[in-house]
């Protein structure tokens, strides 16, 4: 009995003693959990299989263009041009297929590159222009939005072909492809953030970027790679946005940065740098995704929806603060 007890006190102290990352990321799956069990008793369609596998495909997007911005968040930095790229992305695509009948992979091929590049030209005006990524991706978001409405003149593509739109709408072992591919993203950026010296480099600029050049850090290609990242991470989500809806739409992803933001803020990334992870800016894109499709099945409106999303982000913020100064 005594060994068991010492035992108990033993893996009692080393849960207290979890470190703030860990904290962190269980603080946030605990609310996650919580809001889960509150849809369920509020609604009895909520735990069905169906509804969580809308849930989950719905919230592939947010999750995947996450992902590159918690990256550019821990680099103590922000992308603003993530909706505008989702939108490329899939014109790029679409028009290379209905247009210029190009093969479909190198068509999707094509879109990506389009993302990165975009990404690329962040990237420089960031570490060569020492422009505040605020105003660069800013920047970009309104010229990137641009080249989308003047590529078709604002008139959507639409009549892609089936062999795309299977990319967005179809299942793999009754899985939905998008959330295959969201979990695959999250696992390759996860492991590329936590296990690679790319991954360290990135913690470092973000915790204190001249320490971590004058200790030869290559900072600049340090945020060219993550602005990369998340062009291409966008690009994706355009992807299979524009399969879903099985058409490319020059609006598309208007606002999606701001969803981006908000996952990684509710999972953990600090807004300061230097801090955060993509297993809780996957868990972050649930909590926004579960939450968006609970309300609805309640009956509550968007606008109130949209009031309760931010007050779920600010008080993240607060708390994330309060647990600085403890």
């Amino acid at each position: 009995m005594g060994v068991f007890m010492a035992d108990a006190i033993t893996r009692a102290k080393l849960f207290f003693n979890l470190s703030r990352s860990q904290k962190q990321l269980l603080s946030t799956f605990s609310g996650l959990l919580i809001i889960i069990i509150v849809f369920s008793i509020l609604s009895p369609y909520f735990f069905s299989v169906n509804n969580l596998l809308t849930v989950a495909t719905q919230t592939a997007i947010i999750a995947i263009i996450a992902i590159g911005q918690t990256y550019v968040m821990i680099t103590a930095g922000i992308d603003l041009s993530i909706g505008s790229n989702i939108a490329l992305a899939g014109m790029i695509t679409a028009l290379s297929i209905m247009k210029g009948s190009v093969p479909l992979p190198l068509a999707m091929l094509f879109g990506l590159l389009s993302g990165g590049l975009v990404g690329l030209i962040n990237g420089i005006f960031v570490s060569f222009g020492k422009l505040p990524p605020f105003i660069a991706t800013l920047g970009t978001m309104t010229a990137v939005r641009g080249v989308c409405l003047t590529l078709t003149q604002g008139i959507p593509i639409s009549g892609l072909p089936k062999t795309f739109t299977l990319f967005g709408t179809d299942a793999t072992l009754n899985i939905p492809n998008p959330v295959i591919i969201m979990i695959l993203l999250v696992l390759i950026f996860g492991f590329i953030l936590a296990k690679t010296k790319l991954g360290r480099h990135v913690y470092a600029a973000g915790s204190n970027f001249e320490a971590a050049r004058l200790s030869g850090v290559n900072t600049k290609r340090v945020l060219i790679m993550v602005y990369i990242f998340s062009g291409l991470l966008a690009a994706f989500a355009g992807l299979i946005m524009a399969a879903r809806i099985v058409s490319a739409q020059p609006a598309a992803g208007d606002g999606y940065e701001l969803d981006a933001v908000a996952s990684s803020v509710i999972g953990g990334t600090s807004t300061m740098g230097g801090e955060g992870s993509i297993a809780g800016t996957f868990i972050g894109a649930f909590v926004i995704g579960i939450l968006r499709n609970g309300l609805n099945l309640i009956g509550v409106s968007p606008f109130i929806q949209k009031i309760v999303i931010g007050v779920v982000i600010v008080g993240s913020v607060f708390f994330d603060k309060i647990k600085r100064k403890d």
